[in-house]
């Protein structure tokens, strides 16, 4: 018989965007080595992704091990412009280290860099080869944003053979589904109503069933999910942003919620596309002028 999971329910609040749930239940006893190194890695993701990087940077001293450094690197990134350049130079040096470079976390973090900069091409030298779920699913994202579907599918499906029931394998079915868009809405927003009823409401789930009755022109449920998703976190910047599109659809007022976007996200991609456009109508008034 397989030993439990002891870091399953950690590993779910931290996939289902449950952060600060994760962060409370990591007090897992009687852990192995690798299996405390993972659970720490997941906690102090969890307060990356709640945006306390400087808190991440402290904890984690130098003699920490490899996916716990890896960690620390995207907490450095993402703190500050000023730290890019001299993380990714960190990163590569790892990564060409034989005796490192092939760590499954330093190969995530690295893929996830990459990923923030558009280069997909070089995240994928990193994630390409898979080897955990996580990796896989990354590798979904990363074919979804450069077109390639196809990809992505056969992502997937690697992933549903390894564990269909995978809560990262539902997650990654339900982009796919998305991206894909037609008949396979309806199954991506059962997937996210699933995940609804058996685990707390999140901002990411609440946001995935907000999209899905986008795409289906449910604009009044749409909204009620994404300000049910604004109550949890007024800074998220997916919710800000489909409740910009979803607001333009219902004819109602968008321009607080482009605001509040561009004051606490200003590299947004639905902030740049917005700039672009006053650009082009500025210089279009100025041309008549």
């Amino acid at each position: 018989m397989a030993a439990p999971d002891l870091l399953f329910n950690l590993r779910n609040n931290f996939y289902l965007g449950a952060y600060q749930a994760a962060i409370n239940d990591s007090n897992v006893p009687n852990l192995s080595q690798e299996d405390a190194i993972e659970r720490d890695c997941l906690v102090h993701r969890s307060y990356i992704a709640l945006g306390s990087y400087q808190l991440v940077i402290n904890e984690i001293d130098p003699s920490a091990a490899t996916p716990l450094q890896a960690v620390k690197l995207l907490a450095l990134y993402l703190s500050s412009p000023e730290n890019k350049e001299s993380t990714i130079s960190s990163l590569k040096e790892w990564l060409g280290d034989s005796a490192i470079g092939n760590n499954p976390t330093l190969r995530l973090i690295a893929g996830i860099i990459y990923m923030h900069e558009q280069d997909f091409n070089e995240a994928l030298k990193h994630t390409n080869a898979g080897g955990t779920m996580e990796l896989h699913a990354l590798n979904v994202q990363i074919y979804l944003k450069m077109y390639r579907s196809d990809y992505a599918e056969k992502q997937l499906k690697s992933m549903q053979q390894i564990d269909e029931d995978h809560t990262l394998t539902q997650l990654a079915n339900a982009w796919f589904n998305l991206a894909v868009g037609g008949s396979k809405i309806q199954e991506a927003y059962l997937i996210f109503q699933d995940f609804s009823e058996k685990y707390p409401m999140t901002v990411l789930v609440l946001n995935g069933k907000a999209v899905c009755c986008i795409h289906m022109g449910n604009f009044d449920e749409a909204e009620s999910l994404l300000l049910e998703a604004l109550n949890k976190d007024a800074k998220d910047p997916e919710t800000l942003a489909n409740l910009v599109v979803c607001s333009l659809h219902l004819g109602k007022p968008s321009s607080r919620y482009l605001s509040q976007l561009k004051l606490s996200h200003p590299d947004h991609m639905l902030v740049k596309r917005a700039s672009t456009a006053e650009e082009s109508f500025d210089r279009a008034v100025q041309s008549v002028a």
